[in-house]
């Protein structure tokens, strides 16, 4: 009898071929990669993605890497905010690092893939995942209820909306996380009190439409009957820009300067 083991891709319903690359940087406090026991089925993995590098750090090995990551503004929340979290990493004395560049598919299949690494990590000594794109620290009970378990791409468990109050009184919406996915990040300035709502909600349908391989286009304008008239789409950044590492999509609100 022959049994099919085949995985489930994961599909991109609205791909429009692109020159952009995804980036997937995580870093799994605990983990020795030595002892990793990747099975296909339990993890839905079929191995480790090409281009996805495996850098392991300790007590012989630059342990001065885990330091640096345990150290800033992000580090500090985390210890403000889920202090137990915070021990059990800071007690660990090695990590992996997970790190490697994509080029743009029809499916998110790499992406599937490291997911599937890291659970595997987590099963495998790891405590904690940290992701630096999108500032979150996971635990291993909340990786593997709202990351691993539901099967699925989920795009807003990977991207984080950003809020920053402005010196008139306005809120700049932003977003990290969508190099994982090769799309830009979206911003969104000049924001006026009592459009947040509407403002979430037209960047989560976006995150979705480039995590599934859509791309907006230059000068697209938005049309939503919970927001203004007169939005329209730019892009700009790059790379090395410290509010995304990561090219965007500047929303322009009509009232900005410069409108």
């Amino acid at each position: 009898m022959t049994t099919n083991n085949a995985l489930s891709d994961w599909t991109r319903d609205f791909h429009q071929v692109c020159d952009n690359r995804a980036f997937l940087f995580y870093v799994v406090f605990g983990a020795n990669a030595g002892n990793l026991r990747l099975s296909r089925s339990q993890y839905r993995c079929d191995g480790v993605p090409d281009g996805l590098e495996l850098l392991a750090y300790g007590p012989g090995r630059h342990p001065e890497v885990l330091d640096s990551f345990r150290d800033g503004y992000l580090w500090e929340a985390l210890q403000a905010r889920q202090p137990a979290l915070a021990e059990t990493i800071a007690a660990q004395t090695e990590c992996v690092v997970l790190r490697g560049t994509f080029a743009d598919e029809a499916t998110l299949n790499y992406f599937r893939n490291t997911i599937g690494l890291l659970t595997c990590m987590l099963d495998c000594g790891g405590v904690a995942i940290y992701d630096p794109q999108s500032f979150t620290w996971w635990s291993r009970s909340d990786w593997k209820t709202k990351v691993f378990e539901p099967g699925l791409p989920q795009p807003g468990e990977h991207v984080v909306i950003l809020v920053s109050d402005e010196e008139d009184g306005t809120q700049w919406f932003h977003t990290r996380g969508m190099r994982k996915f090769g799309r830009p990040d979206l911003s969104l300035h000049s924001v006026p009190a009592g459009y947040r709502e509407a403002v979430v909600d037209l960047f989560n349908r976006f995150i979705d439409l480039h995590a599934y391989g859509g791309v907006i286009a230059e000068g697209q304008e938005i049309h939503m009957r919970t927001l203004p008239e007169g939005m329209i789409c730019v892009h700009g950044g790059d790379e090395d820009d410290p509010d995304f590492n990561n090219v965007h999509v500047e929303i322009m609100w009509p009232s900005a300067p410069g409108r």
